[in-house]
Order: C-alpha cells, then sequence, then structure tokens
C-alpha cells in the first residue's frame, strides 16, 4: 500500500508546479502554483474509483515567485536562529556564553542527533519572537483566502518547534514538496486555506 493512499493521521501534502518560465511580451510576474491537500481523520484508501470522504480537502493557490524565495530564506535565517536558541539552552550550564560564530560551528559539527529536542517547544527570545511574527505574516498574507484581510500576527499562532520551523522551510521549497503533521502548525495552515 502506498502512501497517497494511506494517512494514519491529519497531515498537509505540500507540492508545487512551476510553469515554463518563459515569459510573455505583458511582462504578468512569474507565478507557482501551490498544491495542497489534507485530511483532518484518518484515511485508508482502497479503491480511487469508489473513494469519498468528508474529511478529505485539496485546493491551489497561484504565489508570485518573487515573494516565495525571499520568504524561504528568512525561514531559513528563523530556523537557524532557533537551532541557536536550543544549542545555548543546552548549554546553559556552561559558565560562558559561546559567541555567535562558536556556537554556529558546533551546529554545523553537531546537528541534533535527539528527536526529541526537534520537538520540543522553543522558547524565543524578543528578537527571534519579533522574526517569527514578521515570517508567519507573511506566510499568513501568501496563504490566505483573502490577503487584503490578513492582518499582520500579533502573537505566534503554533508551538515554535525546529521541526514545525523546518517544516514551513520546506513547504516553501518550490523545488520539493513536503508532509506537515505536526498539530497546532497544521490546525494554523488548514484556517489560512477556508
Amino acid at each position: 500500500e502506498s502512501r497517497a493512499a494511506n494517512a494514519s493521521n491529519k497531515e498537509i501534502n505540500i507540492q508545487w508546479y512551476i510553469p515554463s518560465l518563459a515569459k510573455s511580451s505583458n511582462n504578468i510576474e512569474t507565478k507557482v502554483l501551490l498544491l495542497y491537500a489534507y485530511n483532518t481523520k484518518p484515511v485508508k484508501i482502497s479503491n480511487i474509483k469508489s473513494f469519498t470522504s468528508m474529511s478529505v480537502f485539496s485546493g491551489h493557490l497561484w504565489i508570485p515567485l518573487a515573494r516565495i524565495i525571499p520568504l524561504r530564506g528568512k525561514l531559513s535565517n528563523l530556523k537557524q536562529q532557533v537551532k541557536m536558541l536550543m544549542q545555548s539552552s543546552q548549554s546553559s550550564s556552561a559558565t560562558e556564553p559561546a559567541s555567535f560564530l562558536e556556537q554556529s560551528e558546533s551546529l554545523k559539527r553537531n546537528p541534533s542527533k535527539n528527536p526529541k529536542m526537534d520537538v520540543a517547544k522553543v522558547h524565543l527570545d524578543e528578537k527571534t519572537e519579533e522574526m517569527a511574527k514578521s515570517c508567519l505574516s507573511e506566510v499568513k498574507a501568501l496563504l490566505s483566502v483573502v490577503p487584503a484581510l490578513s492582518l499582520p500576527l500579533t502573537e505566534i499562532p503554533f508551538d515554535v518547534t525546529l521541526k514545525s520551523i523546518a517544516s514551513l522551510e520546506d513547504m516553501f521549497d518550490p523545488a520539493s514538496g513536503c508532509i506537515i503533521t505536526e498539530e497546532s502548525l497544521f490546525n494554523w495552515i488548514i484556517s489560512l486555506f477556508h
């Protein structure tokens, strides 16, 4: 049985379609197609021709490529900042804090080997929290059905973990897709699609 036929839990599957990048003569901005499908209850499909479900949804959004690329860069920076915070909280017993460059080198050499750390809620400092709110406000503006009504976020709408930020970074990579299963991130993203 393939993954496409089974979802044992709630999940969002994100894929991108990039049409021909040949520019038209009227200088229309390049847009890419975000395809999404999600289920709100476990799903098992044995026969695709006769499948009907009230818990499976799908849709698409056209998004300007020029907005996705910088957002992915910001999410990558946010992920690195979250890693730094995790590293500093792990090494808080040290008497002298490591410099930014030392921490960065340490993270490159010793990525998290403990999967539980990736899903542990991270306590954000003020700078990182503002960085997260800015990134998530952009995500909200891109995914909202009515972008004009999308006000900047005043609080972070889900638990920030290394896995949730990495999932968002992967979500906005037009060269690939991703599957999101984290409960609070899942709930926030599907609320934007409605």
